[in-house]
């Protein structure tokens, strides 16, 4: 998708994460827990207590769930990489990843690791723009730095 980064990479540990998902499910977490609330406070006084604790626990719910959205996230570090997709998180040696790509069109980008399974990486996310693609050319540019494995001598 884009050139390594010419020059000198990053300083490690880096963190790359996505910048619009994470202010949309932030920004929704917010006004889920506020509306309910407030929707607890300002019902009729027939309502009870354990009904009103109930929606604030599904407002948390919610929070929850959106935070599951907001928290993918790629860490390079000098010996591994952790990649953190919403529930799992894995984690991986720089020989383990043999390369990493994003075609046009993709979400995110997607990792090959050298048993021959692949990784989503959403912790780049293409709805970032030109972010996405720094982030990646970064990550790309640590991986050939890294990852790649020395000729053997013969």
């Amino acid at each position: 998708m884009s050139e390594p980064v010419d020059g000198p990479t990053r300083a490690l540990p880096v963190t790359w994460r996505p910048r619009n998902i994470r202010i949309v499910a932030y920004g929704l977490a917010v006004v889920t827990l506020v509306t309910m609330v407030v929707l607890a406070v300002v019902l009729p006084a027939d309502w009870r207590l354990q009904d009103r604790v109930g929606l604030v626990m599904m407002g948390l719910v919610g929070v929850a769930a959106l935070h599951l959205l907001a928290r993918p996230r790629l860490t390079a570090t000098e010996t591994r990489v952790t990649v953190v997709n919403g529930i799992r998180t894995h984690v991986l040696e720089w020989p383990e990843i043999i390369d990493v790509r994003m075609p046009v069109g993709e979400p995110w980008p997607s990792i090959d690791l050298a048993d021959g399974s692949t990784l989503a990486v959403m912790g780049i996310q293409s709805n970032d723009g030109r972010l996405a693609q720094t982030n990646l050319a970064e990550f790309r540019a640590l991986l050939h730095e890294r990852g790649e494995a020395e000729e053997p001598e013969r």
